[in-house]
């Protein structure tokens, strides 16, 4: 390999956020937190998309792999951070730090990728939904996905590559808590112009390109809204926020990171914690706050299956079963009733009686009977 031929540097030493041991500690503590939050939160949202059926849509397609994109993206930079927090030797092998910048570089710019194809997904929903099923095909997202991946891979090999060949001269400080590019090619003395046109074009695919197609994107879904005259339909078709604030805080500090000249300074390390770090971490938060169908609230409004509440009672969104068919009628006794007429007697095998003591029902001899006894008493 060139760099062992050329050089007798074998490790850098990373200077960090901070040399004070009490300050350290602290941040240990701290970014253990949000690697924790990290780790957690990404592996949370994989789930409840790989598990609910009804999440089974481009958008959350494309938000699966952003999540696998976070976890990984933490995982490269966060674990050699805590190590340098507790240890007094803050060094990092020239190999482990080239392999670092491959995987900073693959995460990185498979997440641009991934934003603009986000974005573009949000613009056919709003500004084409009645051609929403035939632009956004299933081939096509799929592709979508898979050629960001591959953007990513091929992008960090032709860096990596060339960085191969680079002749590392005694300095070997590294004023950042992380090995990449911009942070490395200061410190070569041999000729870098390939590594600068390497960067300069990756920066401008990878960074202004797909900036450039999220802008458009989201100036035609604006410009949509904007034509909606009831305000409830602009609340309603406006369905983007979380996308469009995941977007502001990984582009705004990422760009102004490698905008700004590698010194060291304290407002280059904080954009570099921005959108290495803390972007990985509130992707999750954002999405599952922002969108209903994270919670929940559309698989139960959605289903018909499940019971709805409504004043304190269940309710079925679905038919009953019965409907449009007919009752089933009381079997017919197999004896017959005659219907007697009121104050009837009712003769039976044995001897007649009177169920009520009509005066058509009475004994003959009753109103001699009780004249007499009148005249019984007159006496």
């Amino acid at each position: 390999m060139a760099l062992g031929n050329h050089s007798t540097i074998t490790k850098f030493l990373l200077l960090g956020l901070s040399a004070n041991p009490y300050i350290q500690a602290l941040l240990f503590v701290l970014f253990l937190g949000i690697c924790l939050l990290t780790v957690m939160g990404n592996l949370i949202l994989l789930l409840v998309i790989r598990a609910d059926s009804h999440l089974h849509t481009p958008m959350y397609f494309f938000l699966s792999h952003l999540s696998f994109v976070d976890f990984c993206f933490s995982s490269v930079i966060v674990p050699k951070m805590l190590e340098n927090f507790l240890s007094q030797r803050k060094t990092i092998s020239v190999e482990g730090c080239l392999a670092q910048v491959f995987f900073v570089f693959v995460t990185a710019r498979t997440e641009t990728c991934l934003l603009s194809g986000m974005a573009y997904d949000h613009y056919a929903a709003i500004c084409r939904p009645l051609l929403y099923g035939q632009i956004m095909g299933k081939q096509l997202y799929k592709h979508l996905v898979w050629g960001s991946w591959g953007l990513g891979f091929l992008d960090a090999l032709i860096n990596v590559l060339l960085a191969v060949n680079m002749v590392f001269c005694e300095a070997k400080i590294i004023h950042h808590y992380s090995c990449e590019m911009p942070s490395l090619l200061p410190l070569s003395c041999s000729d870098i112009s390939r590594n600068l046109i390497a960067v300069l074009c990756s920066t401008l695919l990878h960074g202004l390109g797909t900036f450039l197609l999220v802008f458009l994107s989201y100036t035609l879904i604006i410009s949509t809204i904007l034509s909606i005259s009831s305000t409830s339909g602009r609340s309603e078709a406006f369905t983007c926020s979380a996308h469009l604030t995941a977007v502001i805080l990984y582009y705004g500090s990422a760009l102004l990171r490698h905008l700004m000249p590698n010194s060291g300074s304290p407002i280059e390390l904080i954009f570099s914690v921005q959108y290495t770090i803390l972007t990985p971490m509130l992707n999750p938060l954002i999405y599952s706050l922002k969108n209903k169908e994270v919670k929940g609230e559309r698989s139960l409004r959605d289903s018909r299956d499940l019971p709805q509440l409504h004043k304190g009672q269940a309710r079925w969104n679905r038919p009953a079963f019965t409907e449009g068919r007919r009752e089933p009628r009381a079997p017919k006794s197999s004896v017959q009733v005659t219907p007697q007429p009121r104050g009837a007697c009712a003769e039976t095998a044995h001897a007649p009686r009177c169920t009520r003591r009509p005066r058509a029902c009475s004994d003959p001899q009753e109103p001699r009977d009780r004249e007499t006894h009148m005249k019984t008493q007159a006496w």
